[in-house]
């Protein structure tokens, strides 16, 4: 594994800790501590999602244009800023404002990070992506575990510590991220490439594996927003809880090597690795539905969690494979901005249907949204085969 990759490992492991200080409480912290409704608790989330949606395109445009180091730079700073004046006043309408600065600021990072570990290790397919998800993942059980320990003694030291956090991977992006090789270069378009059509058949394929993409993070986006609530309703702690997400990074972490043989084994294409993981969703929220002790729970997140680790690495790789030259950070935006955009309408969702019906209507809606995106993953790649059908048998009749 290239070096520069471990840097951008530790630098994303860091980046999420201090997010996941944060996200996993505010929900809690809108519902429970500023008094608002589900529903608006739900819409507050949207426009923090929205903006990290502008933030993943501006993120990965930016990429593209003015290198990795910079667009990088420019998300932690605004990241950094909006965290400070959070950190001074909280209150509503405050917390709003800052929140939907942070989702921007952040969402510019993303990309670019994604990217920039494609290009530095090109011949590593999947194991890059696989690489940054890990490292997503040991930021979220660190950051979920001490964030839920240090909400219980005062919500004010989580946007302390977030903003801490931040300014680490400030630094690290400073002195480790300049030297790395991701300076802009020239775009390709669709004009100037020889197959014209067929790349406008992969745009169209990344488009159709988003939209399974966006309803699959509809549904896990639950686990923060109305199962987060939920729990605290059936009088589970909110140490319980962030023990959760704690659950979910550790079992990412030390569990690749066994998910890693199976999908090496048994699912042999990223579409058949996609599907796999999103029947295990489905399997996760059935016991949703009939949870009420923190032991069934955690039997949940930990099914979920075997069926993250399906899919969300798959997704990425497949962009980094569709992509043309000079245009990885644009796909890897569209990619970060469609799991956004599921985080962006999920609490809305949710919130919605459980303030007005319950939560099992939530649980077979979601169930429904994991059918919908199997199908939708099964048919991307249909006219990219088609495309290749064709231009060999053009190619067969030349010759």
């Amino acid at each position: 594994m290239p070096k520069a990759l471990w840097l951008l490992i530790i630098g994303m492991a860091i980046n999420v800790t201090g997010s996941s200080f944060l996200w996993p409480l505010n929900m809690i912290y809108i519902h429970d501590i500023l008094g608002k409704s589900l529903s608006v608790a739900g819409l507050v989330l949207m426009v923090n999602a929205a903006a990290s949606v502008v933030g993943n395109l501006i993120g990965g445009y930016l990429f593209d244009k003015i290198g990795g180091y910079k667009s990088i730079l420019l998300g932690i700073l605004i990241t950094i800023v909006a965290l400070i004046g959070m950190t001074f006043n909280h209150d509503w309408p405050f917390y709003v404002i800052y929140l939907t600065i942070i989702g921007f600021g952040s969402g510019i990072v993303f990309p670019s990070m994604y990217a920039m570990a494609g290009s530095v290790w090109k011949e590593g397919g999947r194991k890059p992506f696989n690489a940054m998800y890990v490292s997503q993942n040991v930021g979220v059980a660190v950051g979920a575990a001490f964030g839920g320990l240090i909400a219980h003694y005062s919500f004010d030291y989580i946007f302390m510590a977030t903003t801490v956090t931040y300014v680490i991977f400030l630094a690290i992006a400073v002195f480790g991220y300049k030297s790395i090789q991701s300076n802009p270069t020239k775009q390709t378009s669709v004009i100037d490439q020889s197959g014209k059509i067929k790349d406008h058949t992969k745009l169209y394929a990344l488009l159709i594996v988003c939209t399974g993409y966006l309803l699959c993070w509809m549904g896990y986006v639950q686990w923060q927003t109305t199962i987060a609530t939920h729990t605290q309703s059936l009088g589970i702690p909110l140490t319980h809880y962030s023990l959760l997400w704690t659950i979910n990074g550790l079992l990412i972490v030390f569990g690749q090597p066994i998910i890693s043989f199976i999908i090496k084994r048994y699912t042999k294409t990223l579409k058949t690795q996609i599907i796999v993981g999103l029947i295990i969703f489905m399997g996760s929220f059935a016991i949703i539905a009939q949870a009420q002790q923190f032991t069934a729970f955690a039997v949940a997140m930990i099914i979920m969690t075997i069926g993250e680790m399906f899919v969300w690495p798959a997704v990425p790789t497949i962009a980094n494979d569709l992509a043309p030259k000079g245009r990885e950070g644009f796909y890897q935006g569209i990619v970060n901005s469609t799991a956004t955009g599921g985080r962006m309408l999920g609490p809305l969702m949710g919130g919605i249907l459980v303030d007005y019906y319950n939560m099992n209507i939530l649980v077979f809606a979601l169930m429904g949204l994991m059918v919908i995106a199997i199908f939708t993953t099964m048919i991307y790649d249909r006219k990219i085969k088609n495309a290749d059908e064709t231009e060999a048998t053009l190619q067969k009749s030349a010759s």
